[in-house]
């Protein structure tokens, strides 16, 4: 026997279709829920809901399984079948972390959670400690990025559905490597999306860049907000996922006394405690904003942390001119340095790109708190041809940008493949399977970089099957050449940080920063505490840099041959960094 449940306040009928038998729903109750008991319905049924008098099946909202995908029939899934192994596993804190971004799909040529596996052990021997998946839940077609989820409580069977993830997370926990899970709480995908017909879960009174905002404070809300709760506390329970990377928060609209973000941390610090081991929440936000990560002790809605795009830009836009858009805000070495001191940029300025103030300014929080990453999947995907960080700037220049990234004060994430200089690109690619929708995206993908000055037939089309195929990492090239040579170097920096209290420090009020805009050099200063200084010093300029230094100093790694260390002096070539470390305390 199994009770269906489903919210659905607006109708006067539903039914459970459960294999070929319809059952009438009692309700709706105070709260707009209906429910049947089926006698001979359990784990592995298929059902769906009829709503009034239109004879649709519907899939669940809250369906935990969709294998014949969003316009199919849902089927009922056990999550206490699956036989676990992490007993007494507890994820390494956020302060000491060191995040990879992946997407499922072209990490592997197979492109499957249990292909997946086979690369942990490289990703652990790295040093890697939390694995930040890209979304997993439902989409309509056979590859993309996953932002465009319907089913949320359902893992996409592309992967290889919700046993797969499982056995995935257990795998990750057997190597001590945490899992985040990234999820989309800011809008539904536009193919497949069936919520609509059941209640309120979305409200035209705010809009957002992919249609209707979720109603997180109109009427109803009190039922959106606890599917949402209920979505991400499901991962973070049932699958054991530690943590949570949540989409787009600026597209997150609500105007109640308690957000929903505030919400969910306090609902995840009730799962941590009653789980026993740690969860975190990680934003991405576009808002400057650090009431964001603030505790909720404090006045804030308690995340705890979230991405740094302004460092991001800082750095990109120093690498590699790239005008037009947010990154015309930014572009000086002096940015970079404050970024670096301040975690923001805009902390309150006068932003030229939105043409008026913008953020405000952090103070009193640790730089565990953010996230800072030379590529992710946005910076990559959404240029014209997917470019990686060393396809734009070459070997020399992205290791100095990795050794910035990596003995910054911030926690340091990566993206699959940036490790090894992966020669793949990573493209946006989708399967929308309405002819006109799938025309409307490649078409205007295609206009969009015309603006740029790129021809159409130089912008690979989102639509074809090459697209997804061309972004698939090689794993043969790992072992080969400058793939080879960047990844020893990658796995010094790690290990470095591992070693080093310095490079572990997370109080802003330590590091000292200091930069020259016309020869393009940086340098900063993390105090040991108690164990010596470390300096890491970059030049990123067109002509060699001298920095003063003492017999104290000894240089512990150097990303370029040509590097002079003399008694009191140290040289570097253009498009090098060393890391000098003092003995003396």
């Amino acid at each position: 026997m199994h009770e269906f449940a489903v919210w659905a306040p607006a109708r006067n009928r539903v039914q459970v279709k459960v294999g070929d038998a319809l059952h009438a729903m009692r309700g709706p109750d105070d709260k707009g829920w209906w429910r049947a008991k089926v006698e001979d319905a359990g784990p592995g049924s298929d059902y769906g809901f009829v709503l009034d008098d239109d004879p649709t099946v519907l899939a669940d909202p809250r369906s935990l399984w969709q294998p014949a995908r969003v316009h199919g029939m849902s089927r009922l899934y056990d999550h206490s079948a699956f036989a676990w192994t992490d007993e007494g596993w507890q994820a390494p804190s956020l302060a000491s972390s060191i995040h990879y971004e992946m997407h499922i799909g072209t990490f592997t040529v197979a492109g499957t959670f249990d292909a997946a596996i086979e690369k942990l052990d490289f990703l652990a021997e790295l040093g890697i400690t939390h694995l930040e998946l890209m979304p997993v839940a439902e989409f309509a077609g056979d590859r993309g990025w996953g932002y465009d989820g319907v089913d949320l409580f359902a893992v996409t069977e592309d992967y290889g559905g919700p046993d797969a993830l499982k056995r995935f997370v257990d795998a990750c926990h057997g190597r001590r490597l945490a899992v985040v899970l990234d999820v989309v709480y800011n809008h539904f995908g536009p193919v497949g999306n069936y919520t609509g017909r059941f209640g309120p879960y979305t409200s035209d009174v705010h809009r957002t860049p992919w249609g209707d905002a979720i109603n997180f404070e109109g009427p109803g809300s009190d039922e959106v907000r606890r599917f949402f709760c209920d979505n991400a506390l499901m991962w973070m329970r049932d699958y054991h996922i530690d943590g949570l990377r949540l989409d787009a928060i600026h597209e997150i609209f609500d105007r109640s006394a308690v957000h929903f973000l505030e919400q969910l941390a306090a609902e995840t610090e009730v799962l941590a405690a009653t789980l026993s081991r740690p969860l975190i929440l990680i934003a991405e936000s576009d808002l400057n904003d650090p009431r964001i990560v603030r505790p909720r002790e404090a006045g804030g809605w308690g995340i705890d942390a979230q991405w740094s795009d302004d460092f991001h830009h800082a750095l990109f836009t120093v690498l590699h001119s790239e005008p037009g858009g947010y990154y015309s805000d930014f572009g000086s070495i002096e940015c970079v340095a404050k970024a670096m001191r301040d975690v923001f940029v805009y902390d309150g300025g006068y932003s030229e790109y939105r043409s008026r103030h913008h953020g405000r300014p952090v103070e009193g929080l640790s730089a565990h708190h953010f996230l800072c990453f030379l590529q992710n999947h946005d910076q990559v995907g959404n240029r014209a041809q997917g470019e990686r960080i060393e396809h734009l700037i070459g070997m020399e220049r992205a290791k100095v940008a990795a050794g910035i990234v990596l003995t910054a004060a911030f926690v340091p994430l990566l993206f699959m493949g940036e490790e090894f200089a992966a020669s793949t690109p990573f493209l946006y690619f989708a399967d929308h399977e309405d002819p006109e929708m799938a025309k409307a995206v490649s078409q205007g993908r295609k206009k969009e970089f015309a603006a740029f000055g790129f021809a159409e037939k130089d912008v690979p089309d989102p639509e074809a099957r090459e697209t997804f195929d061309r972004s698939k990492l090689n794993w043969y090239e790992v072992d080969e050449d400058k793939h080879k040579e960047m990844l020893a170097w990658y796995r010094s920096l790690i290990q470095l940080r591992r070693r080093l209290p310095a490079l572990n420090d997370g109080d802003l009020g330590h590091l000292r920063v200091e930069c020259d805009e016309q020869a393009k050099w940086l340098e900063i200063t993390r105090p040991g505490l108690g164990r010596g200084d470390v300096r890491i010093l970059a030049n990123l300029g067109t002509d060699p840099a001298c920095f003063a230094t003492d017999a104290g100093h000894r240089m512990e790694l150097a990303s370029h041959a040509g590097i002079e260390l003399r008694a009191d002096e140290i040289i570097l070539p253009p498009d090098s960094l060393a890391i000098l470390v003092c003995d003396t305390v």
